[in-house]
């Protein structure tokens, strides 16, 4: 690709080299419902709407955009990169949602403009009047039939494209600004180590809000000039197995998703429901947005291998929003490369090899450092870097690395300007600023990367840390009435002070009415204590779907907490009104 400054000059350059070619597509298993827009129709449509609004902001200003997964997002989108708008990707709120976070976003951006659906009757709970209350111009966004095309207006590499709000799974959101430099660099580097092209077509069903969702899913194939096609959330939730359908499909070569929709691929897998579908064409698998377990790599490698699913296709990777997206990852071809280490050790903070065979805990590498990115695993309290084998706060230095948060100084030069300190008085470290992650890792004399936990959710009990999504593993998988990826661990002071273990747990859906309590607790208990060497303090069993996650699936530990701390959290025998009582603990 020619030099390109900006997001905007990148759609210009496709929709003269790939006009008919289809940018973005929406699937539907409905034959005949798959709208879609090609390069030269998407560039003309956003356009359009850049003059719109033109008329209503000038450049600088924030413009929420309000859509799910749909063409008028994308058009929306890049409306704002062409106008100089600074484009806020915002979850649509859910009806009767116990965790809202669109009020934060409004008050800490202060959005002159609110883009949404033309279909849209009424925007849902109280979001209408909070965008009346607030003075926030309602612009709602069609496709036009006949768009006047135009030459998309110069924008800078510096200028502030949009700003992604952080998902809120340990703290409120804030706005992460991100340039058009910092999205062009990332792009060219995922291009590099994932050696996608024009015929890399994407398919995704990550929503359009989440950096994942947007950057990798969206932005790479229109930087590629390749193919999108776009799912629901909600349609992959309910049908897990349409997103394989739809990569057979469309031929796509990439598509990527968090690690517990690889597990519920795997959960909900009919054979029936696979008939026809070849995944020989799936390159690239990225597992990435959340920790990365072994065992799923292998149980969704061997569940679908008999379709032409090649186990090298899987891409272990990590991410944040702060860096724009892509940090670590191996290269196309390569297999994932899984570590045995001693789970005693890593309780200390240390990587060692396992004493024996009930000491070995299998880590799932995410390749390494992009090219042009600097890593270094570097002591949080001393700020000094770790020596080998001991695990530390992970720090990124790239051009990638967004500007810092909105309206947020303090916090920005604490997190995103951070200083290396020497390790003795007469060394020296070069006079840089690091971006601090909040992520705990490893990295190993190649230079592989090994995550295995969150600063801020690290349990410490009797001077041993414990990793929240260790403990959350075993209890899953002790007994089968309880549901993968929807447990949350997380430590509560006694009355002496001293830290204990809370875990909250989803029961599953069809185990409900034939539920054996005693026997569930019993078999966690049993689990944490032969896996931890740590007995819990409490056990609560909550109703399916009630769990805090964010939208990319996160578990919020901490908004968990919270509400065990206020007796907030929906029993698994409650009925789904009762969100009042209290729910059933051991």
């Amino acid at each position: 690709m020619r030099h390109v400054s900006s997001l905007v000059e990148v759609l210009e350059l496709q929709a003269a080299r790939r006009p008919d070619v289809a940018a973005v597509t929406i699937y539907s298993d409905r034959p005949g419902e798959r709208p879609s827009l090609s390069f030269q129709a998407l560039h003309a449509q956003a356009a359009s709407l850049a003059g719109r609004l033109a008329e209503e902001a000038v450049p600088g200003d924030r413009a929420l955009l309000i859509f799910p997964s749909s063409l008028e997002f994308v058009v929306a989108y890049f409306a704002c990169l062409m106008a100089g708008v600074v484009a806020v990707p915002m979850m649509p709120p859910r009806r009767n949602a116990n965790h809202d976070a669109s009020a934060a976003i409004m008050a800490d951006c202060r959005p002159r403009l609110a883009l949404t659906p033309a279909t849209e009757v009424a925007l849902r709970g109280t979001l209408r009047e909070r965008l009346a209350a607030d003075g926030i111009r309602q612009v709602p966004v069609e496709l036009t039939a006949e768009p006047e095309a135009s030459r998309s207006p110069v924008r800078g590499a510096n200028e502030l494209a949009f700003l992604q709000y952080t998902s809120g799974s340990t703290s409120a959101p804030k706005g992460v600004m991100v340039s058009h430099r910092n999205l062009l660099d990332n792009l060219a580097m995922m291009r590099a180590r994932l050696g996608n092209h024009a015929d890399s077509a994407h398919v995704s069903w990550i929503p359009l809000y989440h950096d994942l969702g947007l950057i990798m899913n969206l932005l790479q194939p229109i930087y590629l000039g390749a193919s999108c096609v776009l799912m629901t959330p909600s349609g992959f939730m309910h049908r897990p197995l349409n997103w394989l359908r739809a990569i057979h499909e469309h031929r796509a070569e990439v598509a990527a998703a968090p690690n517990f929709a690889y597990d519920l691929c795997v959960d909900r897998f009919r054979p029936e429901q696979m008939d026809g579908i070849d995944l020989g064409g799936w390159k690239i698998a990225l597992n990435g947005a959340e920790p990365v377990r072994a065992a799923t790599l292998e149980r969704f490698a061997a569940t679908f291998a008999p379709y032409g699913f090649d186990a090298g296709s899987m891409r272990p990777a990590y991410g944040l929003a702060e860096a724009t997206l892509l940090v670590a990852a191996a290269k196309r071809g390569e297999r994932p490369r899984i570590r045995e280490v001693s789970a005693d050790a890593l309780k200390t903070a240390v990587i060692a090899v396992p004493k024996d065979a009930g000491d070995v805990l299998p880590l799932a590498s995410c390749g390494s450092a992009m090219d042009g990115l600097s890593l270094a695993i570097v002591d949080p309290e001393t700020r000094r870097r770790s020596p080998p084998g001991q695990i530390g706060e992970i720090w990124i230095q790239a051009s990638c690395v967004a500007g810092g948060y909105w309206q947020r100084p303090a916090e920005s030069e604490a997190v995103f300007r951070a200083r290396i300190e020497p390790a003795r008085a007469e060394a020296a470290e070069p006079d840089a600023v690091w971006l601090r992650t909040g992520d705990l890792g490893h990295l190993d004399a190649d230079g592989e990367l090994y995550i295995v936990g969150r600063l801020k959710d690290v349990m410490i009990i009797r001077g041993v840390n414990h990793h929240p999504q260790d403990i959350e593993a075993t209890i899953a998988a002790s007994h089968p009435s309880l549901r993968r990826d929807h447990g949350a661990a997380f430590a509560v002071p006694d009355a002496e002070g001293m830290d204990r273990i809370v875990a909250v747990q989803e029961v599953e859906r069809t185990q409900r009415h034939a539920f054996a309590e005693a026997e569930v607790i019993s078999a966690i208990r049993a689990a944490v204590v032969n896996n931890h060497d740590v007995a819990l303090h409490q056990i609560v069993l909550i109703r399916p779907g009630t769990l805090p996650k964010t939208t990319s699936g996160k578990i919020q530990r901490s908004l968990t907490r919270q509400r065990w701390l206020d007796g907030a959290l929906e029993p698994w025998n409650a009925a789904p009104a009762s969100a009042d009582r209290e729910a059933v603990s051991y």
